[in-house]
């Protein structure tokens, strides 16, 4: 068994991506391997996951046994879908020229978008397994997507964020003033968060593509961004896990205020926590900083 690069626990299951080409399923509770999907032919990269119940209607469930499906990312330019428990491939969607970096799922209208080092978003229906769009503008590798609602937000290496409808797969708005690749996003109340390997996350207006504020003390790409009661958390490969406030952006997003035009100015988020795991998974709290109450 190689290294393993991703995992994802759903209810008592837990499943994990390898370089070794499989994926597995384990039991949560009794740390027992429950199935072994091979069948790539090179490393797997990204890992989701959803139930028969999610794509199908009401009546359709109605004498069905409801399935688990996972998901899987590959660096050989493939998707494929697999039913959980039988280890059977349901489905190979082909077409990207190039790895698969980040995928996003649309269960209500049972479609799939993939992000490639292709530079290419595609649209698949997860049923038939058919290509229904190929989403061309950004200039370098897709590296996250998120879907809200008929909106497509996407992140790559070219510097930008951008939102595509995903009906049409037209380009809506492009979000700059990244010095670095964008390494993940996440949508927050009418307000796009971006990380990005300039070692700063930025708010955007997704609507006017405004920038609202840039936040600046990561020394090292930020790799994820989390949001809860209107905090802001991000991670960084520089060993430091920084909370933000982030109550006024989403108030100025909320209520349209033309008072948010003078965060343009990359003015420094307020943080009030610091986290630190350098050596030996060690944490320390920056002292000078009021803390948040996390609930």
């Amino acid at each position: 068994m190689g290294g393993v690069d991703r995992i994802l626990v759903v209810r008592n299951l837990l499943f994990s991506g390898s370089y070794d080409r499989s994926a597995r399923c384990w039991d949560t509770d009794s740390g027992r391997p429950l199935q072994e999907f091979q069948g790539h032919r090179n490393c797997i990269l990204v890992l989701t996951h959803f139930s028969s119940s999610d794509i199908l209607e009401e009546l359709d469930i109605e004498g069905n046994e409801m399935k688990e499906f996972l998901v899987t990312g590959s660096t050989d330019c493939t998707v494929k879908i697999w039913e959980a428990f039988s280890g059977c491939c349901y489905q190979t969607l082909r077409g990207h020229l190039g790895a698969i970096l980040c995928i996003v799922l649309d269960t209500p209208n049972r479609e799939l978008f993939s992000g490639s080092t292709d530079y290419t978003i595609r649209r698949w229906n997860m049923v038939t397994g058919d290509q229904l769009k190929v989403f061309r503008d950004h200039q370098g590798s897709v590296i996250c997507l998120q879907m809200v609602g008929r909106h497509l937000y996407s992140g790559s290496v070219d510097r930008t964020a951008k939102c595509w409808l995903s009906d049409t797969g037209e380009c809506s708005r492009t979000y700059k003033s990244h010095k670095h690749s964008i390494s993940t996003l996440k949508y927050h109340d009418g307000v796009l968060f971006t990380g990005s390997g300039d070692a700063c996350a930025r708010a955007f207006n997704t609507k006017s593509g405004t920038l609202h504020q840039v936040f600046q003390g990561h020394t090292f790409i930020i790799n994820c961004i989390q949001i809860h009661n209107n905090v802001l958390y991000t991670a960084s490969h520089d060993g430091t896990l920084r909370v933000w406030d982030i109550k006024g952006i989403c108030s100025q997003s909320k209520h349209h205020k033309k008072s948010s035009l003078r965060s343009r100015h990359s003015q420094k988020g307020s943080m009030p926590h610091i986290f630190h795991n350098k050596v030996g998974c060690s944490m320390e709290v920056n002292e000078d900083c009021e803390p948040v109450e996390l609930t």
